[in-house]
């Protein structure tokens, strides 16, 4: 029985991937920054890790915790809308600090049982906005766009110790608590100068005639990265985000 570890379960598409791989029988590491195992239906493959990707004794704890491992993703996240002027620096660090350099230490983390083990897999989730820009959204595309280029590194270094790196690229969902989490750290969407592109925005992501992407849609090309060898180093998730892979291809 393989066993996969995954951040950010305690909603969202981490959640919905916990459940899938739980679904066939996966030992599933599932990790948040308070655990919450009642998320979860109870499995004895199941195991509730608290985990901070940004702090390295966190991460260090969880991977010790959580054993030898087969496949990892990397789900924890977040964004939050707000014009670059207007954007706190402290905002623009704690995106890249959780978003990308978290990323990049668990990553660093599980990778010696890898190499060792010549075998596993890297899942890293990021965001179909680095298909297809968006406005007000810079600092958040640009941590997941740095993701994008460090899987995609990651993947041919890894290649001679047959481990491999991918990237789910979700489109946008409505079943996540994504504007929920970063509301908090919004800043200067109601200043006039930007009210227009504002407005234009929210009623391009509320058109409730637009694609989306559903949570079992992102948990399918997660399962889809970690089991098929065959699979390519990007695989977008969702009806939005594939329409737009196929616009830039």
């Amino acid at each position: 029985m393989k066993t996969v570890l995954i951040t950010g379960c305690s909603s969202g598409f981490g959640l919905e991937i916990a459940r899938y791989f739980l679904a066939r029988d996966w030992r599933v590491v599932a990790t948040m920054r308070t655990p919450r195992a009642d998320v979860l239906p109870p499995s004895d493959h199941l195991r509730v890790l608290a985990l901070d990707v940004t702090d390295p004794a966190s991460i260090r704890n969880a991977v010790e915790a959580a054993g030898p491992i087969d496949v990892l993703v990397n789900n924890a996240g977040f964004g939050a809308a707000s014009p670059v002027e207007l954007t706190p620096a402290a905002t623009v660090r704690e995106v890249f600090e959780t978003n990308t350099f978290g990323t990049i230490a668990l990553t660093q983390a599980v990778l010696p049982q890898f190499r060792q083990r010549r075998a596993g897999v890297i899942v890293n989730v990021t965001s179909s906005v680095t298909l297809k820009a968006l406005p007000l959204i810079a600092a958040y595309h640009a941590s997941k766009a740095a993701v994008n280029a460090f899987t995609e590194s990651l993947a041919l270094e890894l290649e001679p110790f047959g481990v491999r790196a991918c990237l789910v690229l979700p489109g946008r969902s409505p079943e996540t608590r994504f504007a929920e989490n970063g509301r908090a750290r919004m800043a200067g969407l109601d200043h006039e100068a930007y009210a227009d592109l504002v407005k234009n925005l929210f009623a391009r992501l509320g058109d409730p005639s637009a694609p989306i992407t559903r949570t079992q849609d992102v948990a399918e090309a997660v399962w889809r990265a970690a089991t098929d060898p065959s699979s390519p180093v990007r695989i977008p998730a969702g009806a939005d985000a594939i329409a737009w892979a196929a616009e830039v291809r």
